[in-house]
């Protein structure tokens, strides 16, 4: 039987004054109540991230000034503004911005496609399945960056090298991921459908594509950051342009400057390229939903 809300304070109240272990009688205990963090506008928090990175930059600034820092290493600000400036006057940043960016996207999109292909195929064969597994774990486990030089002979130096890399990074992720939201179809739910005269492939298009729709949603912000890696390896390797060849031949020559100005570019597109993404997952979303 519950009691009433008179009765658990009361309850609660005699809890608070119960005797010691030694007889005497307990103190009296405060109500604790769960902490209630506040939290920020999102001016303050954009304020406070910037100031943490105007600090860390006028302390590097200092460090160089003053020898605490050997510049010769890690540059300072000032240079590195100066050599950014260069760097998009000269007209190459923008080349290498746009090659980076193609091989990424390119990359992202067709290991997502095919690995998720390959992942809800799987759900035709039990069979078929059992036999791909072993070479997909094989293939998962195999550092892929260790095929990039035979990819780039196989390929050549241009574009289609660096878009088979990043695709070979995302291929498998994709696939183990489709093939997790397979495995995790209801049966009740397939038994139902058959029940009702649906054909095989009217249960694979209505219940087990948007079944694992969500599971291939939830890899895009890894993929992406995976295909980025791959075109930049790529581009470490053999490549005419991108800003992989910018930082080798940065740090090559042991201009620092430059290797932190393509550093900072690719940071910029990593983010840009992130937040797309994650409104591209927000829009699939609503489609699941609806």
């Amino acid at each position: 039987m519950s009691l009433s809300k008179p009765a658990e304070r009361k309850d609660l109240a005699d809890l608070a004054n119960l005797p010691s272990p030694q007889g005497r009688p307990g103190k009296r205990l405060p109500m604790r109540r769960l902490p209630v963090q506040r939290a920020w506008p999102t001016k303050w928090i954009v304020a406070t991230q910037i100031g943490v990175f105007v600090l860390l930059v006028g302390l590097w600034q200092i460090g160089a000034d003053h020898k605490w820092i050997n510049a010769f290493f890690w540059s300072k600000p000032s240079a590195i503004a100066e050599s950014l400036r260069t760097f998009f006057l000269s007209g190459t940043a923008l080349t290498d911005i746009r090659y980076t960016f193609t091989e990424t996207l390119s990359g992202f999109v067709l290991g997502t496609v095919a690995g998720a292909s390959l992942g809800l195929s799987f759900w035709w064969s039990r069979n078929y399945a059992a036999v791909m597994q072993p070479y997909i774990i094989c293939f998962e486990s195999l550092p892929k960056l260790a095929l990039a030089p035979l990819i780039i002979l196989v390929f050549g130096m241009g574009l289609a090298s660096k878009i088979a890399l990043a695709t070979a990074l995302t291929l498998v992720v994709s696939t183990l991921t489709a093939y997790a939201g397979v495995r995790a179809v209801d049966t009740d739910n397939e038994r139902l459908f058959y029940s009702l005269g649906a054909s095989r492939w009217q249960v694979f298009c209505k219940l087990v594509i948007p079944s694992c729709l969500p599971w291939m949603i939830s890899i895009l912000r890894v993929n992406i950051g995976l295909a980025l890696t791959g075109a930049v390896v790529g581009e470490f390797i053999a490549s005419q342009f991108g800003l992989g060849r910018t930082i080798f031949y940065a740090g090559q020559t042991y201009d620092i400057a430059l290797v932190w100005d393509a550093v900072l570019v690719l940071c910029v597109l990593s983010v840009a390229m992130y937040i797309g993404v994650s409104y591209l997952e927000k829009w699939l979303r609503k489609g699941v939903v609806r």
